[in-house]
């Protein structure tokens, strides 16, 4: 009989359960594609006598997923807890001081730490796999790290949070504003317990900086990802984006230039008629350009209990396999240390500003943008009170430096009766 691979999972809420359930109801198959029988030995969870419709008594159990980590009986070891720092970094680093490999959800974690981490798993001869801490179920981790190992890649980009895909495209769909659609989402329970993470795009980010280690061959550098939320995005945003013939979208791209790695996730406007542009509801789609393969899309289910649990079995599979791989796709102590850019690659942008009713606001607001090189596309003004009035402007192709100089050009004109949303128009 071949030696059984065993798991110890860490955490039993929705994914904990999912992987459980998968390894119980589809044994032979796994078994079958990996040439070993693949088994939980142990587990480990905040509460031992919570109800999670599906039976664990076969299971030891340990209240310290750090025991569960050092244990015997455990090959490898399962870290879907979450959190950046406590259990969850404490538990996978005694797995891999104690000759164990590890598969994890935890983005994170990995975000903040992976660099260590990584360093250490290789030291010891292990590995860490975590295909799904990015975008749930859409392999693309494996992806970048086998299938397209042949190209330099040239830009990551993509819709990572599918909380946020949701309210932008239920704003749009139910015509409801952002804060009836947030709370609509909490009592759903799609949101973190921290909703910051969320529509703050810090989720996201953490996400984006994994991806970009990988495509790029950096170590991972959350702190150089510009972050912007959605809570600034009005129904108005939204169905101006779509009479001009876009969508919004919480957007990553990631990239390598000649000043350094440009790392952002923010708002965009994006083609209605492209496939980030027809992306609904919580799905996500990663989107990798490569010198070689030219542009692959992949869309799928971004979170939940089966997408998120079978990422989790792949990574296990391969490990039951025999295949071993750098944490990031190369050797740790090879990952260089990219100089973080922000973001100036010229694109349009779209303004939405709220100006006073008054005789030359909107002279002052296009000598802005005249004195900062910046020529106009389209403009409009749309229906206003007798004390503010909204403008919506399409810009053509400028640096965001230069918006930016000019945004503070309009604040201190003195014209301005709110702070103004400028978002960038991304060609996919």
């Amino acid at each position: 009989m071949t030696t059984p691979l065993r798991l110890g999972i860490a955490g039993l809420g929705t994914v904990g359960v999912g992987v459980v359930k998968i390894v119980r109801q589809k044994a032979n198959l796994l078994a079958v594609r990996t040439g070993r029988p693949v088994v939980i030995t142990a587990i480990s969870a905040r509460s031992r006598n919570k109800d999670r419709g599906v039976s664990l008594s076969g299971y030891a159990w340990e209240d310290d997923p750090v025991a569960l980590a050092k244990r015997d009986d455990v090959d490898v070891f399962v870290e879907l807890m979450g959190g950046e720092n406590g259990p969850a970094k404490a538990s996978i680093e005694a797995a891999l001081a104690s000759g164990k490999d590890v598969v994890t959800a935890n983005k994170a974690l990995l975000a903040h730490h992976g660099q260590n981490l990584a360093e250490a798993a290789e030291a010891a001869g292990r590995v860490i796999r975590f295909e799904a801490a990015v975008a749930g179920g859409i392999p693309v981790i494996k992806a970048l790290t086998e299938g397209l190992a042949g190209n330099d890649i040239t830009r990551v980009m993509g819709v990572m949070n599918g909380t946020c895909n949701y309210i932008l495209t239920r704003m749009q769909d139910a015509g409801l504003p952002y804060d009836e659609v947030f709370e609509e989402a909490s009592k759903l329970g799609y949101l973190e317990a921290d909703p910051n993470l969320d529509v703050g795009g810090i989720d996201a980010g953490h996400k984006l900086a994994l991806l970009s280690s990988i495509a790029f061959g950096t170590r991972v550098n959350f702190e150089g990802v510009e972050l912007e939320g959605i809570q600034r995005i009005s129904i108005e945003d939204i169905r101006q984006a779509e009479d001009l013939g876009y969508k919004i979208k919480l957007l990553g791209v990631a990239q390598m230039t000649g000043r350094g790695l440009e790392q952002r996730m923010s708002p965009c406007l994006v083609p209605a008629d492209s496939p980030l542009g027809q992306l609904k509801g919580g799905t996500n789609m990663v989107v990798i350009e490569g010198d070689a393969v030219e542009q692959v899309v992949m869309r799928g289910p971004g979170a939940g209990e089966g997408p998120t649990a079978s990422a989790v079995l792949g990574d296990v599979c391969d490990i039951a396999r025999g295949f071993r791989l750098s944490t990031f796709g190369i050797p740790a102590l090879e990952l260089t240390t990219a100089k973080a850019a922000q973001s100036n690659s010229p694109a349009p942008y779209y303004l939405h500003l709220t100006l006073q009713d008054r005789p030359g606001a909107l002279a002052k607001i296009a000598a802005a943008l005249g004195e900062h090189g910046i020529s106009i596309d389209r403009m409009r003004q749309t229906r206003h009170d007798d004390t503010a009035a909204p403008v919506l402007i399409v810009t053509h192709k400028t640096q965001r430096a230069d918006l930016d100089a000019a945004i503070d050009a309009m604040r201190a004109s003195g014209v301005m009766a709110a702070d103004p949303v400028a978002l960038r128009i991304e060609s996919v």
